[in-house]
């Protein structure tokens, strides 16, 4: 019952037109074979994709980051973005591209892209960054780079920081201030809450209503920091001026995240419970070590790995009421001076050398398999199924118009493999299903489950023989699903 690789690469090479194909004009590689028995069973449809302009909301977010430095670009990669599904997108403001000559701000490249993203039905929110070398003590325009810290340097920040939100306060309701600020060893937790609550206040004074982001924090083991950071905000009255605390933590088996994260949101609510938080960048690589850069490079990957880990990690995410931004929609190329140089091969579309888009890649369907069923209609249930597989982790989901159940199942106990032999698993639900069938979230493919592989006893249905990837299927009430 193993994937067979090579039939799958061929797949992948053979691409089939997107069912929106019309409208975008591009095509998606064909969906690898599924890696479990019930390919035996009866195939009754393929999930369909809905444009982010055809779903009302949902917590999903894509990553657009970069394109302060030039390493992608928006304009290649437009057409892809409302198809995909998500409902938000990350964005980096780039202090530095807009303020080349001091006290000049041109906005020309971020008009080009803000409004354009919203009217495709994907909100942005916005990163307040890097710094700005032509101002001494202005800090480094990269990743890891130093924040502003002369005079000049932070009034300069200041002033573009309200140039910002002035100009797109109507167009973008949500600000993050830096990103992963704890990769530069000279930062301090306090520093950067310091920092902080300066930027902050410029942006509430401006736009009131706006949602504050913090931290951006690339570990999730930093607690010092991160409660260095909170108490800061405590002792100068300024827990009002965060609502929103993200943090990214990239580990080869994503599920092990989670112990860390509790423990992080564990200290930011013990200063203020009414922080929400949000997966701010995770994603996967889809090469092999020594072919691509960034977090995760120390071992191979494919584009098959890339979409089971995405997989694992926004519905590991959405399970414990996390939103999630994936990282991100497009290869980046990192160039000289930066925290790195090469391709970091994230992106659900993979580009050429010129950063236009050779393809989609399989992670692309597999997101909008995702971001297409998971809105605002599907809600989360404290009842968690059961299952006989210690290594198997379950989430319950019901829709709220229908009152359909959904399951979601996959195998965590390691990293994605190419090859994965599935666990049989027999798993106990109390929910609501009339006809329940399987999904496989890749292929997008929906199955008939056989009547002799379910029962109901009591309130309770209990699904025998369900073979579980490792990559998340679904257990679901047919009349939840659009196929």
């Amino acid at each position: 019952m193993k994937i067979d690789l090579l039939f799958f690469l061929a797949l992948l090479l053979f691409r089939i037109s997107n069912p929106k194909s019309g409208a975008s004009g591009f095509e998606i590689p064909n969906s690898a074979p599924p890696a479990h028995a019930q390919s035996n069973w009866k195939e009754i449809g393929q999930l369909k994709t809905r444009d982010a302009k055809d779903i009302k909301g949902s917590t999903w977010s894509i990553g657009g980051e970069t394109l302060d430095r030039d390493y992608t670009d928006y304009q290649s990669y437009k057409t892809y973005l409302g198809p995909l599904g998500a409902k938000r997108i990350r964005l980096q403001g780039g202090w530095s591209k807009c303020e080349k000559v001091k006290g000049v701000y041109d906005f020309a490249w971020l008009d080009a892209i803000i409004p354009d993203a919203a009217a495709r039905g994907v909100a942005p929110w916005v990163e307040l960054s890097y710094g700005n070398p032509i101002y001494e003590g202005g800090g480094e325009a990269k990743l890891a780079g130093h924040i502003p810290t002369s005079k000049e340097g932070l009034e300069a920040w200041d002033n573009w920081v309200r140039a910002m939100v002035t100009r797109y306060k109507n167009q973008v309701p949500q600000w993050e201030i830096w990103n992963e600020p704890d990769l530069n060893p000279k930062h301090t937790g306090k520093q950067i809450a310091e920092f902080y609550v300066r930027t902050a206040r410029i942006v509430k004074s401006i736009q009131p209503e706006a949602k504050l982001i913090a931290l951006g924090m690339a570990s999730i083991t930093r607690l010092d920091f991160t409660r260095d950071f909170m108490e800061y905000l405590e002792q100068n009255n300024a827990l009002d001026l965060i609502d929103i605390l993200t943090f990214h933590g990239y580990r080869h088996n994503p599920d092990t995240s989670y112990p860390h994260i509790e423990r992080l949101r564990s200290i930011v609510w013990s200063y203020k419970p009414e922080v929400v938080f949000m997966q701010g960048e995770n994603g996967a690589p889809s090469q092999k070590k020594g072919t691509t850069v960034g977090a995760m490079t120390d071992q191979d990957w494919s584009e098959l790995t890339q979409a089971k880990w995405d997989l694992r990690r926004m519905l590991g995410d959405h399970g414990r009421g996390i939103a999630t931004n994936l990282f991100t929609i497009s290869d980046i190329h990192y160039a000289a001076g930066d925290h790195m140089v090469g391709i970091n091969s994230k992106g659900l579309l993979k580009t050429n050398p010129d950063k236009t888009i050779e393809r989609p890649k399989l992670s692309y369907k597999a997101a909008q398999h995702v971001f297409s069923l998971f809105d605002d209609q599907i809600e989360l249930t404290k009842n968690k199924p059961t299952t006989d597989q210690s290594t198997v982790y379950s989430f319950q989901y019901l829709h709220k118009q229908n009152k359909g159940s959904l399951i979601t199942l996959w195998s965590g106990e390691a990293h994605p493999a190419e090859t994965y032999e599935p666990k049989l698993t027999t798993v106990t639900v109390e929910g609501n299903f009339k006809n329940p069938v399987f999904v496989d979230l890749i292929s997008g493919k929906v199955y008939e489950i056989p009547k002799d592989k379910f029962k109901k006893v009591g309130k309770q249905f209990i699904f025998n023989e369900i073979t579980v990837p490792d990559y998340p299927v679904l257990i679901a009430e047919k009349s939840v699903l659009n196929f």
